[in-house]
């Protein structure tokens, strides 16, 4: 198994966990959640090209961030957003496509959060 088909993979896994964990939670399944997909990189311009990639591949993109890591470092990080059911399908080709672009630009994937979906 190649590195890229390895991190694909732990993605899947990453993404089928949360999955379980909201539902098993009580977060309704049933309704389309508010995705957050993170990225993150050193450098501002490339980022921005990652950015437009990503809004062009049919998601809704945040304004990037300056970030002041732990070690004093810095970097700067934005949010893909989409409504998506909690489906693995779903949530797996879109880990698919960004990870994608995340290669292409030489930046990082950080995976998604969503917020709580109470039952009702």
């Amino acid at each position: 198994m190649s590195t890229d088909e390895q991190t694909q993979t732990e993605w899947f896994e990453f993404n089928q966990e949360t999955i379980e964990a909201l539902i098993e939670d009580g977060s309704d399944g049933s309704q389309p959640h508010t995705i957050e997909y993170h990225f993150a990189g050193s450098d501002f311009e490339i980022l921005e090209k990652a950015a437009v990639d990503v809004f062009k591949a049919g998601f809704e993109v945040g304004d990037a961030e300056e970030l002041v890591l732990d070690d004093g470092g810095m970097v700067f990080c934005f949010d893909a957003v989409v409504e998506r059911l909690l489906e693995p399908e779903l949530l797996n080709q879109d880990t698919v496509k960004l990870l994608t672009i995340a290669a292409k630009h030489n930046i990082h994937y950080d995976g998604w959060g969503t917020y709580f979906i109470e039952s009702e």
